[in-house]
């Protein structure tokens, strides 16, 4: 298995530091990597990865294992919680690693990252083997299905539309914008 201290500097150069959410991240997904069997020193194309949270976790998910929002293999669910889902595309295997809020430190930026990177695994996180049913639309390639919005004209893919009394919209069109356009 690989070595904690390459894939923290590998964590690191992405997001900047050291905190401790990228030693969270770093150990969830060497947890969650060493579960389904994968090498995170190697590219592995058959992993998707959910997280549920945009916090520093994510970045050393990204970092680690090379999945990313571009590549669809890394999918964002805005839960805010600590947690990821490392799916092996090839075997259907899966696994949901989260952290255990319990042991969470109060203590300051370096200090915190020294007393998680030292914590037990079993204190720190709980793992379960679980099954996601990934929509086709969510896998990686090519778009599968591409169609407009009737109200704005934009063009809308991978089954992200939304029907609305028969009629197709656009997320921004059928449950408002988060951007408010200007002239």
């Amino acid at each position: 298995m690989a070595d904690i201290d390459l894939l923290l500097a590998r964590a690191k150069e992405f997001h900047g530091d050291v905190c401790p959410g990228i030693v969270l991240g770093t150990r969830m997904t060497m947890i969650g990597m060493r579960e389904l069997r994968m090498d995170p020193m190697v590219r592995n194309r058959d992993l998707i990865v959910y997280v549920e949270i945009d916090r520093c976790i994510t970045d050393a998910v990204q970092a680690i294992t090379g999945c990313s929002l571009g590549r669809r293999t890394l999918k964002y669910r805005p839960y805010g919680k600590f947690a990821a889902t490392f799916i092996n595309l090839a075997t259907g295997d899966a696994v949901r690693v989260s952290a255990r809020e319990k042991e969470r430190t109060e203590k300051p930026g370096s200090e915190a990252a020294t007393a998680l990177l030292d914590a037990p695994e079993e204190d720190l996180f709980r793992v379960q083997r679980v099954r996601v049913a990934i929509p086709e639309g969510d896998l990686p390639g090519f778009p599968k299905n591409r169609t407009r919005c009737s109200r704005c004209g934009e063009t809308i893919l991978d089954d992200k539309e939304i029907v609305a009394e028969e009629t197709i919209l656009c997320g921004n069109c059928a449950r408002g914008s988060y951007y408010t356009e200007i002239d």
